[in-house]
């Protein structure tokens, strides 16, 4: 910053720098702009390249889906709409078959740990073809995602019956149907409509993405199981990543892999913990019986084993790489604890 505020005083001195113009980076998410990602994830890391940069990139981060809708992210910033851009793998079904993996239930309950193993799935290049048309910066994933009601609970399995709930990926869509609700597929954005208007019954979120979303303002109910994570992705244009200097490219380089996953996962679990203390004061959280667990586990476990073998049968090592991240959780929960 302080290299912009020289350069910006000579300048107004009518003074000549031989500090050349900014290159700006186009930075974009669908998270709202008051959200606390916007600060902890996407700011902090513009001001981090910022420094590294000696001032020479200026990351301009667009919030709220001003720069493109959540479903297209990863297209945007394949086609250069977006220089950054933060979205879900699962927002384009089919298109990250072996990442989405992370999304099935019970692999971890820190979001830290799951990022911490995505990454590390990621940098063994077991995932390079799925990303081959960007240059990816790092992969995290959020904490467990829950069941929320607006005005209709879920105590039992046999609750939900035919109750119309937001799906975020096709991978949890097959949970859902597992557990007998009808899954709606919607991006994150579009819940507080739906579910207003009663399109919707109710939502499969994270606890902080509740309150991100206002959605708090909607909800009554919340039954905590840890049904999924979302995988996420931070990846940049190729063509722009190219054209940076040396200079530059290390300044993006350095803020790449596990340090960032590891930001982002660790986001999420303190964000999670303080919605859940404002979420008990507003509305009412349900655990599910002991009795009933193991037919909701049952479900899941049905859920897991239909991608897996898709995966398997489609020629793709579904159940070797779910095996490998199953090794790469465990690793991270002995180096984080």
């Amino acid at each position: 910053m302080k290299s912009k505020l020289l350069s910006a005083t000579l300048l107004a001195l009518g003074l000549t720098t031989t500090a050349s113009q900014a290159e700006t980076i186009r930075y974009a998410h669908f998270m709202p702009a008051q959200s606390w990602q916007q600060s902890t994830m996407f700011e902090a890391w513009a001001d981090a390249v910022d420094e590294a940069s000696d001032g020479e990139l200026d990351v301009k981060i667009f919030p709220a889906q001003t720069l493109g809708k959540a479903p297209a992210g990863y297209d945007n910033a394949k086609n250069g709409v977006a220089d950054i851009a933060w979205t879900v793998q699962g927002y384009t079904a089919g298109r990250f078959p072996l990442s989405q993996i992370m999304e099935l239930p019970g692999l971890f309950k820190r979001a830290e740990v799951g990022s911490c193993a995505f990454q590390k799935l990621y940098d063994s290049g077991a995932l390079d073809e799925e990303y081959k048309d960007t240059h990816v910066l790092f992969v995290h994933t959020h904490g467990p995602g829950q069941l929320h009601m607006g005005d209709k609970p879920v105590k039992a399995l046999s609750d939900l019956k035919g109750m119309k709930l937001r799906r975020p990926t096709a991978v949890i869509g097959t949970l859902l149907g597992e557990l007998g609700a009808e899954p709606v597929g919607l991006p994150a954005p579009a819940i507080y409509e739906n579910l207003e208007r009663g399109v919707i019954d109710g939502y499969m979120l994270t606890w902080e993405s509740v309150e991100a979303f206002r959605l708090a303002e909607l909800t009554k109910y919340h039954t905590d199981f840890g049904f999924y994570s979302l995988a996420f992705v931070t990846t940049m244009n190729k063509r722009k990543y190219e054209a940076l200097s040396e200079k530059e490219k290390a300044a993006i380089d350095a803020n790449s892999g596990m340090k960032w996953s590891l930001i982002a996962g660790k986001g999420y679990d303190e964000a999670d913990a303080a919605a859940i203390k404002s979420l008990e004061a507003s509305s009412e959280i349900f655990e599910i019986p002991e009795a009933e667990m193991s037919e909701w586990q049952a479900a899941a476990d049905r859920a897991k084993a239909i991608y897996l073998s898709e995966l398997d049968g489609k020629g793709l090592p579904g159940t070797e790489t779910y095996q490998a991240i199953k090794g790469y959780v465990s690793d991270c929960q002995t180096e984080l604890n």
